[in-house]
């Protein structure tokens, strides 16, 4: 059976750009009507899933106590940490760390952030949540509100890309995509 999976990333928070990991920023008024425009015309939804993350749970518990459906919290489904590189921005980066900022650009498997997570073992959390999620509501339409490297894993597993360009796909702050998830998890992008 079919997972239809809607991924929304949170919107735009207080403490702007950069690489905010596990840091947990609220959302701006921008960044709140980001995710209301998004999910306008979006659903219907079985069940919201939501990253713990306040930028994403708020919006989830609102959405899910407005829409009348259960609102569920997942850790596994939490942003990267990217350890010593956490709320820096890449521009800052450039300046103190260039060589191995470029070395996480060009292979993100193949170099971890000082003190931070690598992405074998985030994209093996996040990839063993959505099969959870497979196994509990195939047949169902979920809406996961998370992150942009979430989304990304995700969006480059569906689309076949080769792990190098896994930080070449575009999420915008309030981007929606829709996703089939069959077991395994076996993710393909809807149109």
């Amino acid at each position: 059976m079919i997972l239809h999976l809607d991924l929304l990333r949170h919107g735009e928070t207080e403490l702007g750009g950069g690489l905010r990991g596990s840091l947990d920023d609220a959302l701006t008024a921008k960044g709140w009507a980001q995710m209301h425009a998004a999910v306008e015309t979006g659903g219907p939804w079985d069940r919201l899933v939501s990253s713990p993350l306040q930028r994403c749970a708020r919006f989830a518990e609102q959405l899910g106590a407005r829409l009348g459906v259960p609102v569920q919290v997942d850790k596994d489904l939490q942003e990267l940490h990217f350890g010593a590189w956490e709320g820096r921005s890449a521009a800052a980066l450039m300046d103190t760390d260039a060589d191995a900022l470029g070395r996480f650009w060009a292979d993100p498997y193949g170099f971890t952030p000082p003190d931070g997570e690598p992405v074998l073992a985030f994209s093996s959390r996040v990839l063993a949540a959505i099969e959870r999620l497979h196994c509990a509501y195939a047949g169902q339409r979920v809406l996961l509100v998370s992150h942009g490297g979430v989304m990304r894993l995700l969006l480059a597993q569906a689309r076949g890309l080769p792990r190098e360009q896994l930080l070449n796909v575009e999420v915008g702050h309030g981007a929606l995509f829709a996703l089939r998830v069959t077991s395994g998890p076996t993710l393909t992008e809807e149109a």
